[in-house]
């Protein structure tokens, strides 16, 4: 969701429309995203809290910004050292967004394509260390979704799930983390040991 302008998020001043990338190598770069409806940038805070449950940074890892939006997560990836980063959103303007913010960063490393997170999610073949997950919350994408990322995630990959209540999540998965911020939950995802 949009802030006003010079409101303190977390770490950082973020001003309209625009917000800083908070750790690596990229760190205080600036990125912009247009206005667009359910675009909802993961704050400053959970941005931090999911990278240290990560470990800080992804060297060598793989990536996928499914419904990337204003592409905070997945910048963050590639600023901390992740391999590649797939990134991937249906709206034109932000995904034009997106292409310019890999452009003005010289992101070698992220890849951004402009189709449905859910029929993408479908189709790719790749296996992912790491991905992440925040659908529109009026969206029911997530049912499906959960059922066809086991096959998407090489082995100890995890999700990051962000929604508008907190999941139960079916088996395989289960829950590593989880955390609330406003109306926001976040949980971080893996598949249990035994399956």
């Amino acid at each position: 969701m949009n802030r006003p302008y010079g409101m303190k998020c977390g770490f950082l001043e973020v001003s309209l429309n625009k917000l800083r990338i908070i750790g690596g190598d990229l760190r205080r770069r600036v990125i912009n995203f247009p206005d667009a409806s359910g675009l909802r940038p993961t704050p400053d805070r959970v941005r931090e809290t999911l990278f240290n449950w990560l470990g800080q940074t992804l060297y060598g890892r793989t990536c996928l910004d499914l419904f990337a939006g204003s592409g905070a997560l997945g910048f963050e990836a590639a600023s901390r050292g992740a391999e590649r980063v797939v990134m991937v959103e249906q709206n034109p303007a932000v995904f034009r967004a997106l292409q310019d913010n890999i452009a003005k960063l010289a992101c070698a490393n992220v890849f951004a394509y402009r189709q449905d997170g859910l029929e993408f999610a479908s189709r790719d073949m790749h296996r992912y260390d790491v991905i992440f997950l925040d659908p529109p919350f009026q969206s029911d994408y997530l049912p499906g979704l959960l059922e066809i990322l086991p096959q998407r995630l090489n082995e100890n990959g995890m999700i990051y799930v962000e929604s508008g209540a907190a999941l139960d999540v079916p088996p395989p998965w289960q829950t590593i983390k989880s955390g609330k911020a406003g109306q926001v939950h976040y949980q971080l995802l893996g598949i249990a040991a035994n399956d």
